[in-house]
């Protein structure tokens, strides 16, 4: 662990990018399964970054089939501690037009059938998610998609769907009712075990759609979000660089004490084997010095 400071999960075209030099591919088991595909290991603007297809390399996994335990866990194993999340979303309100980007501040929560947690098992822990993203990531992200002359909004609500499929109209009209910003299918689950996994996450949310609710534009389609995001991948590509230039040594993870309190059951109580399982994750927090472990606070 601890080799790898910055990760970006997104399309594989991602980092086909200008000025990467990839070192190496490397596939990961964790206690979770396996996770989307190899991690992609290469140096960017001097700094080691590891990126990671989410649906797979040619676009193979459904949103619900994604593992995102295994996702978050690996990139906390390779030692992780900011993440950019970068993705399509659909556009709640006229003012966020496609090709836009938005760095969403809160999620909404619509999935069903998903993980999200890496605790269970023995252990309870709450952890915090008032503030769902890492604000300071956020702000480096926004900044290098203005530095990238990307028309951006900063802030707002992105509703998380369950999918495959898209909204029905009276779906798109309730949630713009809500308020929500704009949707998509995958973001959440990755902040929430980001969180847990103390690490910093914050999206880069590429607009490709009005969804189904704006009358005078077609519905969403899979085809129709596909060529808006091959259009927008030197953007992306772009604000990822830019990004990770910001991203020196000076700045702090401001989600790395995330669990210090969050922590339940008592740490003599909980099952060796997911005391085990979880170890990239609870070790700095275990006092095995004396006769049974214990939580350090």
């Amino acid at each position: 662990m601890g080799e790898v400071r910055i990760g970006v999960i997104g399309g594989s075209g991602l980092y086909e990018m200008a000025g990467l030099e990839v070192r190496e591919e490397r596939r990961l088991e964790t206690p979770f399964g396996d996770p989307s595909d190899a991690y992609v290991i290469g140096d960017l603007e001097g700094r080691r970054v590891v990126f990671l297809a989410r649906h797979a390399r040619g676009h193979r996994l459904l949103p619900t089939e994604l593992n995102y335990r295994a996702n978050i866990y690996g990139f906390k194993r390779l030692g992780v501690e900011f993440l950019i999340s970068v993705s399509a979303v659909g556009s709640m309100k006229l003012e966020y037009r496609p090709g836009d980007i938005v760095v969403p501040h809160q999620f909404f929560d619509r999935t069903r059938h998903r993980p999200d947690t890496f605790f269970g098992n023995g252990l309870v822990a709450h952890t915090s998610l008032a503030r769902p993203v890492s604000m300071r990531l956020a702000a480096v992200l926004a900044g290098a998609a203005r530095a990238a002359g990307a028309r951006l909004h900063e802030g707002g609500t992105y509703l998380c769907m369950e999918g495959p499929q898209f909204s029905t109209r009276a779906e798109s009209e309730v949630y713009r009712q809500w308020g929500m910003d704009v949707i998509g299918m995958t973001n959440l689950q990755e902040a929430k075990l980001a969180r847990e996994a103390e690490i910093a996450y914050a999206s880069l949310a590429m607009i490709t759609d009005y969804d189904c609710w704006h009358e005078e534009e077609e519905a969403v389609s899979g085809e129709g979000v596909m060529e808006v995001l091959r259009r927008n991948v030197a953007l992306a590509q772009e604000v990822v660089r830019r990004a990770v230039a910001a991203l020196g040594e000076e700045v702090e993870n401001d989600c790395a004490e995330a669990l210090r309190m969050s922590l339940i059951t008592p740490a003599h109580l909980v099952p060796s084997d997911t005391l085990a399982a979880l170890a990239p994750i609870l070790d700095k927090y275990l006092d095995r010095s004396g006769p049974q472990p214990a939580w350090k606070r």
